[in-house]
């Protein structure tokens, strides 16, 4: 096997096509990509400045496979939000779910040698009959289609990039196939790195308020790590009163702010108002007084309303509403219940949600998170440039990102990790060996 003629489908920037050709360079295979498709406008402008100016193909359910080039191997991160535990895991209810179907179809008419799929995890037990289940119908139906219908020989396995010499948790399902043997997906070689292996020095820090703010009230160290948001509390989160970003409040009105994040997820209050439980109930004056009584409790309570630390509103019903035919449940004020006190607590309400340690490697990055990232710096805090982040994803250093860093984070939290890929498609040529 000397040449390989493979096609890159969900290009996005092209981190699989990457990882496999540099897979194919290390077995000294020659390689040619004959197909590409992708749509986001931002993501052809970086794919065409980093492989050339080549046709890219839009809208795959759109193409005819007669159009489509013979080739060898297909290459395929299908989109994961209908699977996704950041999305709304509808699978393939899904429009997004069902280009895995695409897929099928162009494996069912050109009948390649081989195939690489990528996918979060969260696709191995999505849309599970039972609990007890490893795997969900989603996934079976996958398989089935592969195995059954296609006539590949089909493995599968969760791999993290931490362990693969990056410093990012990044879990990702590879499902890969061949007709006549199956690839080995285990045992990989570990390599580790940290954060701080990645860094640009001298970048400037951000210099906000809110920066402003958080600085005055933690050193650098002491911020390492830590998450910012009012939703959940811990040692390792920092909460909008710690840093008084709402306007100064007394030491009473912290602890009592601490107490009520913890006491409105207690099930007992929704059994007392004969209520569903939800994540964070409002309490009314009488119920925070069994764990908090202090004197002029109302006054310091309307403080904090007047402040937007707290709001003050009715319960939440769970209720089943009816949308284009279809049964979903929903919350709404129950207006007949007495109205309490709640945190205001919105995920994404904040500058900055975390502070990276750069002592250690960084959650999995999404295109909603990576704005509101940060790290140390010149005495300060920064964002993460483009370039830090295509070293977190596996991309080699002449890679070009020509687009704003908004757009640039937008592609990246969607990419693939480069070496993961590299790995995978090593054991595949092996096997088509």
């Amino acid at each position: 096997m000397n040449q390989i003629r493979f096609i890159d489908l969900f290009a996005g920037i092209g981190g699989t096509r990457i990882g496999f050709e540099n897979a194919c360079k290390k077995e000294n295979i020659q390689c040619k990509c004959v197909f590409t498709s992708e749509i986001k406008k931002h993501a052809l402008k970086v794919y065409e400045e980093n492989f050339g100016n080549h046709i890219i193909h839009g809208d795959i359910t759109k193409i005819n496979t007669k159009d489509i080039p013979e080739f060898d191997v297909l290459l395929g991160g299908f989109p994961c939000q209908a699977f996704s535990s950041a999305g709304k895991r509808k699978g393939f209810a899904d429009t997004r779910g069902t280009l895995f179907f695409e897929i099928e179809k162009i494996l069912r008419d050109k009948n390649p040698k081989a195939f690489i799929l990528e996918n979060v995890d969260g696709l191995i037990t999505h849309d599970k009959e039972n609990n007890k289940d490893k795997i969900g119908r989603t996934f079976n139906t996958i398989l089935n289609i592969l195995q059954n219908d296609l006539g590949y020989i089909v493995n599968y396995k969760v791999l993290n990039s931490k362990n693969f010499g990056l410093a990012q948790e990044r879990k990702r399902i590879f499902i890969v196939g061949t007709k006549t043997n199956k690839v080995n997906l285990d045992e990989f070689d570990v390599k580790k790195s940290i954060l701080l292996d990645v860094l640009e020095k001298d970048i400037p820090p951000i210099d906000s308020p809110f920066t402003k703010l958080l600085l005055k009230h933690y050193s650098i160290e002491k911020l390492y790590g830590k998450s910012i948001k009012d939703r959940r509390g811990g040692s390792s989160n920092i909460h909008s009163w710690d840093i008084e970003l709402k306007g100064e409040i007394s030491k009473e009105q912290k602890e009592l702010l601490n107490r009520l994040l913890k006491e409105r997820r207690k099930k007992h209050w929704a059994i007392k108002k004969n209520i569903k439980w939800m994540d964070g109930m409002p309490l009314t004056e009488d119920e925070i007084k069994t764990f908090y009584d202090v004197p002029n409790l109302k006054i310091i309570l309307d403080d904090l309303v007047k402040k937007g630390y707290v709001r003050y509103e009715h319960p939440k019903k769970l209720i089943e509403k009816d949308f284009n035919g279809r049964k979903h449940k929903i919350r709404e004020y129950d207006l007949i219940k007495p109205k309490g006190y709640n945190i205001v607590a919105g995920k994404l309400s904040f500058e900055i949600s975390k502070i990276l340690n750069p002592k250690e490697i960084t959650p999995t990055l999404v295109a909603t998170d990576l704005n509101k990232f940060v790290v140390p710096s010149n005495y300060g805090i920064r964002r993460l440039t483009l370039r830090e982040c295509l070293r977190l994803f596996g991309f080699p250093e002449e890679y070009k990102i020509n687009v704003s860093q908004s757009k640039g984070f937008d592609l990246l939290g969607n990419s693939i990790a480069v070496p993961v890929v590299q790995a995978v498609s090593l054991r595949l040529l092996n096997a088509l060996k």
